[in-house]
């Protein structure tokens, strides 16, 4: 019952004019970015985090989550009609959907993505309503060895996830825990790693290496890389409305993939590419007409993304409730939610109830502004996929550099974010992922902070990590998702020796 009145004082702030018209611009953003390629929500909101610290921080905050769920709806757009997917998430829904599109099937692929992406999205959000209190009340009994335990767990599960070799997502996530470590030390109050510069004392700031590797990162990658041939955008023919035989082909993989990716997304180790194609190949196997798979099934659309849109709102369950990011947004929400002095976890519930549950609430406002959103506009969608690469981003890097400046105007802090650029471009031309980096930047001070509280406590014991019983069983988790990668790896070129 306190969950519904908690729900209902949230819709009370999420639908005061000026939330609403931060709602709105987060998911007509969030769509327009998602359709157009390489482009996608992290990167955006990563952008408006130096435009908007003096904001509204709920308005802000709901307009970020606006971005992250219309990132989600518009990456099915490139997918289906360049068969070029944003991100990886929208791989499962390029196999089929773009051989709808050539097959003169666009219109009902895009509007089974849309709907898809509105039926799991209300689902999934209504688990995060259930859900969130109560893994609130088991995280207010953790301790200080339990939360440390938690964030190697995040440190390991992110780390292995982001990119094909956990090796390098490691390596950046240590880049990233190195980075944290510059500025004042709390506890004795001597400067570590600031080189005798006084602008690094207050530490990294955490918009300066989001925008740097993100933003700058992308431009000069995507710079790096012009010659390559242009991509043709497949014209939508006939009907955009779905048939009736394609509404009794799509409602099932709707809610089969609604069930993957919400728990998946939840997860410590989740993010959106397992559920989407566990749900692919479970549409695959179930299909009525198996021979139509590769061809242009609309299950395969169906399904991928809802599984896509449910693990978005799973991703801000751990957010929320234990201040975990479990993707590359997530990361990037996590810093916007420390620019306002806001730290997310169990104590954020009773600390701004107004503002935790006015955004849970704005989700399901989103959802219903998107569907609206995506299919009568869709011949705008498809006009931004012809914007010239080069003006796109030029306007990018532009707007990084004013954002920065706009913050601290200091050329340290524009230095820095043109090194970080730079970072960010050799990371991505030899496929480092850069999300562990900035988890590693985020929660690197907040995991040193727990393990010095812990050995306080414990007045010095390490052991303390390994008697309780939680961060035991944390840490176990930890080990196995650590070793697990390179036994996997062991494993295949054990197997491909033997053939």
């Amino acid at each position: 019952m306190d969950t519904f009145v908690s729900l209902i004082n949230g819709f009370g702030v999420a639908l005061e004019p000026s939330k609403l018209l931060f709602c709105l611009i987060g998911v007509f953003l969030g769509t327009a970015v998602g359709v157009l390629p390489g482009i996608g929500p992290a990167l955006t909101v990563a952008l408006l985090l130096p435009v908007t610290f003096k904001l509204d921080p709920a308005g802000s905050l709901i307009m970020f989550a606006g971005i992250y769920y219309g990132g989600m709806y518009g990456g099915s757009t490139t997918a289906i009609l360049l068969n070029a997917p944003g991100e990886s998430a929208s791989l499962a829904t390029a196999l089929e959907g773009s051989k709808m599109a050539k097959a003169g099937r666009g219109g009902p692929a895009l509007a089974t993505a849309a709907i898809g992406s509105f039926v799991a999205g209300l689902i999934a959000t209504i688990g995060l309503t259930f859900l969130a209190p109560w893994l609130v009340e088991v995280a207010i009994k953790f301790g200080p060895w339990d939360y440390f335990a938690l964030m190697i767990v995040a440190f390991v599960t992110v780390s292995a996830t982001f990119g094909d070799s956990p090796l390098r997502g490691l390596t950046s996530l240590f880049l990233g825990i190195t980075l944290g470590l510059v500025g004042i030390d709390k506890l004795t109050g001597q400067a570590r790693l600031t080189f005798g510069v006084p602008e690094l004392l207050n530490g990294i700031e955490v918009t300066t290496l989001a925008v740097g590797l993100f933003a700058v990162g992308e431009a000069l990658y995507v710079a790096s890389k012009r010659f390559r041939d242009p991509e043709e955008i497949i014209p939508i023919k006939g009907s955009l409305w779905m048939s009736k035989q394609d509404w009794k082909r799509s409602w099932a993989p709707w809610l089969r993939g609604t069930a993957y990716g919400f728990p998946i997304g939840a997860l410590p180790a989740g993010g959106a590419e397992v559920p989407t194609f566990l749900s692919y190949s479970t549409e695959k196997k179930l299909c009525k007409y198996p021979d139509e798979f590769g061809k242009g099934a609309i299950e395969g659309v169906a399904g991928p993304e809802a599984a896509n849109n449910a693990s978005a709102a799973g991703t801000l369950v751990p957010l929320l409730t234990l201040g975990l990011p479990t993707s590359a947004t997530a990361a990037i929400m996590l810093a916007g939610f420390q620019q306002y002095g806001l730290n997310p976890g169990p104590l954020l519930f009773a600390e701004k109830p107004d503002l935790v549950w006015g955004l849970i609430a704005s989700l399901f406002i989103a959802n219903v502004m998107l569907v609206i959103l995506n299919l009568p506009l869709i011949g705008l969608w498809v006009k931004l996929l012809a914007v010239p690469q080069p003006w796109l981003y030029a306007g990018i890097l532009v707007f990084a550099t004013m954002g920065t400046l706009a913050v601290n105007a200091s050329p340290v802090e524009l230095g820095m974010l043109f090194l970080f650029g730079y970072l960010g471009y050799l990371m991505r031309r030899y496929d480092y992922p850069v999300a562990p980096m900035v988890v590693g930047l985020i929660l690197g001070p907040m995991a040193e902070a727990q393990l010095r509280r812990a050995l306080q406590i414990s007045l010095g014991d390490p052991m303390i990590l390994l008697e309780n019983p939680i961060s035991a069983t944390l840490l176990g988790v930890a080990f196995v998702a650590l070793v697990a990668p390179f036994v996997m790896k062991g494993l295949n070129r054990f197997k491909a020796s033997e053939d």
